[in-house]
């Protein structure tokens, strides 16, 4: 069989010249800088299996071979010019002619298939590219790289397209741990960093993809959502992600800020730990959903601006299944479970609020007042994420409020299902673990048919509705805030693609 994508570079950075509005925009001043508030802080030394590869892809330096255009809903080339699935198992990628790294070396497939090889064998498993789904890559010729997979995968231009995937110079890897820094071949050359503060880039002058518009960068990160709002509001910043519900009337009605707001598939979760007591009973975690009332918390913390979501998949993605209504609360139900699951209330239970998200403060004081009426006392701590995740991924904890965008691995379920939810999954925050659960995402993986790959992923998903692996709380928007002199932003909801070449600033 064979599948061939000859396609032209559009969307995700690679599009644009004038604003989302479709206005004429002023002329770029080409000597203009940009400043990016980012939430969240790279980690394990920018290693690209972790999500420093996010940071890296954000902020125009990593690249990867395919790009996933979300105006499109479909993979494009980007460092690869054309693929094809050559065998069962095999995809070949050729890649792109006269590209070279920002440390003057060119792009081969020996360097592409290092770079990846260097991902796949990562003591810690990058969630969208590893050897449970990757065999290995190998470079036939100068110019092709094949992918080789242990069973069959259509989705493989797909996890290309992971910012995981990406590449980098031969020189990046030589050290004990990786360097970006001059090894990227994005428009963006990070040239210093503040730890945990910030990252300044400047403009890439031998950029493949044609001229970029600004002279370079700082992105920030900043975890707190308030401080991000008001530093676009003020101007200290020119781009500000993940703004907070609570600070958008005073972005809306800021005469030099523009808000933009784009459907996700982010959805506001309450992780809850299968793997130890209490909440290894499916009978504790059922309760605990039924004590919720998600139509008040969506009403009240997010002001209507999010709505209550219906279980893992919201009601318009073509794998959500039958159409669900989002659950109710029901406090003598909830009552009655933890007394038939013979529940104590001997210790406290704890929910650990991520920081990087301003309102889970308020929504995790909801969720403690309507727990508390069934009997089960709770306990706030608020965490950075990346404070949280070594004793949340190990299992030491109880509840995590955080939230979780279901194609930022890959633009397709399959990446969350299977790093989130199944028994080996990477990313198994819940530590659930189902044999029928993981023989539908495996079968899911191997089918071909969107429809049929579809039908799985909602069996799948009923499955962890049922078991309560997680509460789904609220589906939420991805909301970003510009200045209006900010150009050729298009936003990406999956904030990957943010300073591209086109992002350009007037001197106004």
């Amino acid at each position: 069989m064979c599948v061939v994508a000859l396609l032209t570079l559009s969307g995700c950075g690679f599009s644009g010249g004038q604003g989302e509005s479709g206005s004429a925009a002023p002329a770029a001043d080409t000597s203009q800088r940009i400043v990016v508030d980012n939430f969240r802080a790279p980690v394990a030394d920018w290693a690209l299996e972790s999500d420093a590869a996010y940071i890296l892809s954000l902020s125009g330096c990593l690249e990867t071979l395919t790009s996933y255009d979300h105006a499109k809903g479909e993979v494009v080339p980007m460092l690869a010019a054309k693929w094809t699935q050559s065998s069962s198992l095999q995809w070949d990628f050729t890649i792109r002619e006269g590209v070279t790294f920002q440390d003057g070396t060119p792009l081969t497939a020996e360097s592409v298939a290092a770079a990846l090889n260097h991902v796949l064998d990562a003591t810690v498993r990058a969630r969208a590219f590893n050897r449970t789904m990757i065999s290995g890559v190998t470079a036939l010729d100068a110019n092709t790289v094949r992918v080789s997979t242990p069973t069959e995968s259509p989705l493989v231009p797909y996890r290309l397209a992971s910012v995981n995937a990406g590449i980098l110079a031969p020189a990046a890897y030589k050290g004990a741990t990786l360097n970006p820094f001059g090894h990227c071949t994005g428009p963006f050359v990070p040239v210093s960093e503040v730890s945990q503060q910030s990252l300044t880039l400047k403009r890439n002058e031998d950029y493949w993809g044609g001229d970029v518009q600004l002279a370079g960068a700082e992105v920030r990160f900043i975890t707190n959502g308030a401080t991000r709002a008001a530093q676009v509001q003020t101007g200290e910043a020119d781009i500000s992600l993940s703004i907070p519900v609570a600070s958008l009337s005073a972005l809306d009605s800021a005469a030099d800020v523009k808000v933009l707001k784009k459907d996700s598939a982010r959805t506001a979760t309450l992780y809850m730990n299968n793997g130890k007591a209490p909440l290894n009973d499916v009978d504790v975690r059922t309760a605990i959903r039924k004590a919720l009332d998600l139509d008040a918390l969506a009403a009240s913390v997010y002001e209507g601006a999010a709505a209550p979501a219906t279980g893992v998949f919201a009601p318009s993605e073509p794998w959500a299944g039958e159409s669900k209504d989002a659950p109710k609360q029901d406090l003598d139900a909830a009552r009655k479970l933890l007394k038939d699951s013979g529940y104590t209330a001997d210790r406290p239970l704890e929910i650990i609020a991520i920081v990087e998200r301003a309102e889970f403060a308020d929504v995790a004081a909801v969720l403690q007042e309507n727990l508390k009426a069934v009997g089960i006392p709770v306990t706030i701590q608020a965490k950075e994420y990346a404070a949280a995740e070594p004793d949340v991924l190990a299992g030491n904890y109880d509840m995590l409020l955080s939230q979780r965008n279901r194609l930022i691995d890959i633009a397709d379920p399959l990446g969350f299902l299977t790093a989130d939810y199944t028994c080996s999954g990477s990313y198994n925050l819940s530590h659930f673990c189902d044999a029928e659960y993981d023989r539908l995402v495996t079968e899911a993986g191997r089918t071909a048919d969107a429809d049929e790959r579809y039908r799985r992923y909602a069996e799948a998903g009923n499955i962890l509705t049922d078991k309560a692996a997680s509460i789904w709380l609220v589906n939420e928007q991805a909301t970003d805030a510009v200045r209006t002199n900010v150009l050729g932003y298009v936003q990406d909801p999956l904030s990957r693609y943010v300073l591209t070449a086109q992002t350009a600033k007037s001197g106004s």
